[in-house]
């Protein structure tokens, strides 16, 4: 038997490729496919199935392509009303060699939801470990909201999960989502696997009784996945979407582009970009974290794209980072040229960054107004009194979010800087006149400077 957890960090999703007798079931693929095909051929192996546990909200899977790529099955859960080929319901088995891995029905994180039992037959019949998609996770459960009422969700996953600690404390738990990801809570771990029976002791939802496990786990859910409807319905589809190579502009095919209001998503380090940008464009920098979900809150899947990247191979792995959350409409990619920019006419523009000791000293003098981009528990742990509150996921609605502020500099703040920059060239595409990122340090730093923190609402 062959097992390979294949991660997305950016993401915070793992899938995972199981293989005997030369064939591989690939369960939860990514969107970029290839990574399974090159492990396969490296194997010498033959896949055979491709399963989703259900239909993701946060990325486009990659089951229909990797399934055309291959000439594998595809399978995702059967849902009431509705059967097509391939679909998996409760109790249908697949095999792959000696593997035989069994459908779980385990609603709550979406009502079609599947996790998977796997046994390897050379050795035993019962289950070895489970994939549990999105169901129990290690150090936390999945949200419950994203398909139904919140506190319905919540009474199915908790049904669900007695049916996986049933499994048995030595089977090994393999999630769908690790650290990082929006489909768990705060104790979403970063490890990437368990045990039944670790969690069983130590998964501080798992003991409660009802009522307090389904207010537990509807009191402080994550921001919703951007894109949500259009991701699930991408993903309900059976029709393999091959994305287009995108093709490298000239500065005319950017200046057209740029005259038909696409969105410019610049991808260079913010100090690069502090130094010269094409005016109103957004910098999400290549080594961000979770860079499609980050694009996802700020475009809208009908926005035409551009990005700028140092070179065209990293512009074609940010512009697949973008189509895994459904940002397809890419024009093409356009390599870093200010000066060429600035020759052919095109607005260029500098920003400007503070560091924290230049922020302490404008908030005792009421220089400036403070935005703070970092999530709703760093807030509540510690704020700037009178700062303003605008997490990433309500970056799209920019100034629209904040009274307008014309009289002062608007300083725009994180926790170390890097959202600061994304936040910071949202802000100047909405509008606000003089905008700043805070740079090298954040909103926790600030104390030691002199400016006291406020913890709660």
């Amino acid at each position: 038997m062959l097992f390979a957890q294949i991660l997305n960090r950016d993401l915070g999703c793992a899938s995972y490729l199981l293989a005997d007798g030369g064939e591989a079931i690939v369960v939860d693929p990514r969107w970029e496919v290839e990574v399974y095909r090159e492990l396969a051929r490296r194997e010498g192996l033959r896949i055979t199935h491709v399963i989703d546990t259900h239909d993701h909200a946060d990325h486009i899977s990659g089951r229909a392509r990797l399934a055309s790529l291959t000439g594998a099955h595809a399978h995702r859960p059967a849902r009431d009303g509705e059967t097509a080929d391939g679909d998996l319901a409760d109790g249908d088995v697949l095999s792959a060699g000696s593997l035989r891995v069994t459908a779980l029905a385990t609603p709550g994180h979406r009502p079609e939801h599947l996790a998977l039992a796997v046994c390897d037959r050379s050795r035993a019949l019962e289950p070895w470990l489970v994939l549990s998609g999105d169901s129990l996770l290690v150090g936390d459960l999945a949200r419950p909201d994203l398909a139904v009422v919140p506190e319905l969700g919540a009474r199915q996953l908790r049904h669900s999960v007695r049916r996986l600690l049933a499994l048995g404390d030595h089977v090994e738990l393999w999630p769908g989502h690790v650290g990082g990801s929006l489909c768990g809570g705060p104790g979403l771990s970063a490890k990437t696997s368990s045990t039944i029976g670790f969690e069983r002791r130590h998964n501080a939802l798992i003991g409660q009784d009802e009522e307090a496990f389904v207010a537990i786990l509807t009191a402080n859910v994550p921001p919703r996945p951007p894109n949500l409807a259009q991701i699930v319905a991408r993903n309900r589809g059976l029709v393999a979407h091959e994305p287009a190579e995108p093709r490298e502009f000239s500065l005319e095919d950017l200046r057209a582009a740029i005259g038909a209001r696409a969105t410019i998503v610049d991808t260079r380090d913010p100090i690069a970009y502090d130094e010269g940008h094409i005016a109103g464009s957004i910098n999400l920098p290549a080594g961000s974290s979770a860079i499609g979900t980050r694009a996802g809150w700020a475009i809208g899947a009908e926005q035409d794209i551009v990005v700028v990247a140092e070179s065209g191979a990293l512009g074609r792995e940010i512009a697949m980072a973008l189509d895994s959350v459904g940002l397809s409409r890419q024009l093409g990619i356009a390599e870093n040229d200010p000066d060429g920019w600035c020759r052919a006419g095109l607005a260029v523009q500098r920003g400007q960054r503070w560091d924290v000791a230049a922020l302490a000293s404008a908030l005792r003098r009421s220089a400036v107004d403070l935005v703070d981009v970092r999530d709703e528990r760093e807030w509540q742990t510690g704020h700037v009194t009178d700062s303003r509150h605008l997490p990433l996921h309500r970056l799209g609605d920019g100034l629209d979010a904040l009274p307008r502020l014309d009289s002062r500099p608007l300083a725009v703040a994180c926790a170390g800087g890097g959202r600061a920059a994304f936040a910071a060239s949202l802000l100047r595409r909405a509008g606000a006149r003089h905008v700043l990122r805070v740079a090298g340090g954040g909103i926790g730093d600030l104390p030691a400077h002199g400016i006291p923190l406020s913890a709660g609402a």
